[in-house]
Parts: C-alpha cells; sequence; structure tokens
C-alpha cells in the first residue's frame, strides 16, 4: 500500500534514537522528509548522518519556548514546507510520590508536557488541511505504571490536550492523535526493566502479562507511527491508540 509520505515533510522530535528514530527512519524509507531533533547537537548530527538523505538534524530542547518556532522555520527552510509532527520526549525519572522531588517535576512538566503543548500550538499555526499532530505519550495514560509517579501524573493529561485539540482542529482537516506504546525494547525499557533488580526477571514477568508474548520492536511502533502519520490513515482522529502486543485489556 502506497502511504502517500512521498515529499511530505514531517518533525520528529527525541529521534536520536528509541521511538522516534525508528519513525523518522520509517518515514524516510518512505519517500517523506524529515527534521529530527535531540538536546545534544553531536548525538543529532550523528543520527541524521546515519538516517541519510532527507533527513537533517537540529538540536533543540522540547522545554526551549524558541524551540518550536525554530523547527518549523527549519523544515521550511530546508524543504518548504510542514506536513506534520510527531512530538516525542524521553521518560520522566522513575519513582514514587515520596521520592520525586519537586525540581523533576517542575523539569518533567516544562519538558514533557508544557513544551509538547507549545510544539502542538506552533505546528497547528502552520499546518494546512490533511495536517496531522501525533504525540508518543504511553501506556500510563489508561492505567499507572508502578515506580513511574511523574509520567502516570503528565501524560493523560497530554492525551487529554491532544484529545481537545483534535476536535478544536477537526474543522480545518488537521487531525490529532496519540501512541501509547507499552514494552517496546529500547534503552528507555531496558533501564526500567533493570530497576526491579533482575532486568531479566522482570522482563519475563513483563512479558508473560503481554498476549503476544514478546515485547515490541522500535521498528514495530516505527511502521505504526509512519501510517498514522501518513495521509493513507485520514480518516483516524482523536484516538490514543496502544501499541503494546495486546497488554492492554480494555476497548
Amino acid at each position: 500500500m502506497d502511504l502517500g509520505l512521498e515529499d511530505r515533510v514531517y518533525i520528529v522530535t527525541g529521534a536520536t534514537r528509541g521511538l522516534g528514530n525508528a519513525t523518522a527512519r520509517e518515514l524516510l524509507a518512505d519517500g517523506a522528509k524529515v527534521i529530527i531533533t535531540g538536546r545534544d547537537e553531536k548525538a543529532v548530527d550523528a543520527a541524521a548522518e546515519q538516517l541519510g538523505a532527507g533527513c537533517v538534524g537540529v538540536a533543540a530542547d522540547n522545554a526551549d519556548p524558541a524551540a518550536a518556532d525554530r523547527l518549523i522555520t527549519a523544515a521550511r527552510d530546508r524543504f518548504g514546507r510542514l506536513d506534520g509532527i510527531l512530538i516525542s520526549v524521553g521518560g520522566p525519572p522513575p519513582g514514587s510520590a515520596a521520592e520525586n522531588t519537586d525540581a523533576q517535576w517542575q523539569t518533567a512538566f516544562d519538558t514533557v508536557f508544557l513544551g509538547a503543548v507549545r510544539l502542538a500550538r506552533a505546528a497547528a499555526e502552520v499546518l494546512d488541511a490533511d495536517g496531522v499532530i501525533a504525540f508518543v505519550l504511553s501506556a500510563s495514560v489508561h492505567e499507572p505504571i508502578d515506580g513511574l509517579t511523574i509520567s502516570n501524573g503528565l501524560r493523560p493529561g497530554l492525551a487529554g490536550f491532544a484529545k481537545s485539540l483534535s476536535v478544536e482542529l477537526g474543522p480545518r482537516g488537521i487531525r490529532v492523535l496519540g501512541l501509547l506504546p507499552g514494552r517496546i525494547s529500547t534503552d528507555r525499557i531496558r533501564e526500567l526493566d533493570a530497576l526491579a533488580g533482575d532486568a531479566d526477571e522482570n522482563r519475563a514477568r513483563r512479558t508473560a502479562s503481554i498476549p503476544l508474548r514478546r515485547y515490541g520492536t522500535p521498528a514495530e511502533f516505527g511502521r505504526t507511527a509512519a501510517f498514522l502519520l501518513s495521509p493513507a490513515a485520514s480518516y483516524i482522529n482523536g484516538v490514543m491508540l496502544p501499541v503494546d502486543g495486546g497488554a492492554r485489556h480494555g476497548f
């Protein structure tokens, strides 16, 4: 199936590794042009070089109020247009309600929540009909995850913002949606598995709770995200889609 991505232009934040990187790779493979971001300039340059032609790296921190306009300007200057954005950020620090500090909460709010809101608002101002804004959220949108109190607090709120935005922008033909990754084999998930003390034992326990009996791969997530960002998914709007192998048992 032709996803209709040829020469379309997307911004993918947090794309030096993990889920953002996998999504950028799939977009590029189907002919799109991509601006990737990350906070570390050397990592961004290395990732852009690895991803190859059609990819431009821009060092940016989602918490920076100036980042959104800078990224949109980069997309238009380099490729002449913008068709969508995937807003992906690293997970906030783990910890319980008693352990997480005010400083950790504030930093996570600025990066995970407010930074994402700014990026979405800025993109909404310039996108035309058939544009798309997508958020990489978490399974914690539907159910709290042990040891990730900050994520449990911020991700559901961001999903609510995305849903509200989908209603506001729908009449303009702009879609807004969220992806809720479960246990995808990224560096972040490996770090979380290790927090339990025995990473292998924790992974085995988690795997047993997934109907497909395995963790997902970044490429599987990337293909899902590329489809949802593409014109092929033009009537999918306002959804929060689990990408979790069936781990969420609700409808």
